[in-house]
C-alpha cells in the first residue's frame, strides 16, 4: 500500500501551472516536516496537487502556511541538461487540509517579519546545515547515555 500523511509548513508559495494538452491545473510546493524525535531536524518533501485542489492551494496558501497532506509517493527518472540520469521523488496529494486560519497566518507572518533569526523554511539554508552535520565524524556523540535493552525487559 502506498500512502503517506504529512503535517508541515510550506517552504515556498505554490507554483501553479497547466498541462499543455488539457489545461489541467497542477501546483507544486515544498513542505518542511519536522522529525518526531528531534524537532531540530527537518525533511523537505516535494508535493504535487492537481485540478481544483491545485487552484485552492495556489490561491490561499503562502510560504509558512501550516497544512496536512494525505497522498501517495511517486518516483520518476529523467535526464538533466548534461545527459545525467536523475531521480525524482514527489508526494501526489489526494487531500490537503489548511491547519491555520487566515488571521493565524497573518499573525505568524508579522512575528516572522519582526524576528531577525534564520528562516526555518529555507530549503537551501537547511540543506547546508544538514551537510555540516553529516560531515561530523560521530553524529551520535550528542545522544547521551546508552540504554541496554534485552528481551527480559519486554512484558
Amino acid at each position: 500500500m502506498n500512502r503517506v500523511s504529512l503535517v508541515g509548513r510550506l517552504t515556498n508559495k505554490p507554483e501553479l501551472r497547466h498541462t499543455n494538452n488539457a489545461e489541467v491545473p497542477v501546483a507544486r510546493f515544498g513542505l518542511a516536516v519536522t522529525r518526531p524525535f528531534n524537532r531540530d531536524e527537518v525533511d523537505f518533501i516535494n508535493i504535487v496537487a492537481w485540478r481544483k485542489q491545485a487552484e485552492n492551494v495556489s490561491n490561499y496558501l503562502d510560504k509558512g502556511s501550516l497544512v496536512s497532506v494525505d497522498g501517495r509517493i511517486q518516483t520518476g527518472t529523467y535526464n538533466d541538461k548534461d545527459g545525467n540520469k536523475r531521480y525524482s521523488f514527489d508526494v501526489i496529494a489526494d487531500n490537503i487540509q489548511f491547519l491555520e486560519t487566515k488571521a493565524q497566518a497573518e499573525q505568524r507572518r508579522q512575528q516572522e517579519n519582526n524576528s531577525q533569526g534564520p528562516d526555518p523554511y529555507d530549503f537551501q539554508q537547511n540543506q547546508a546545515e544538514n551537510q555540516d552535520l553529516e560531515s561530523q565524524d560521530d553524529i551520535y556523540s550528542n545522544m547521551g547515555d546508552s540504554i541496554a535493552l534485552d528481551d527480559a525487559d519486554i512484558d
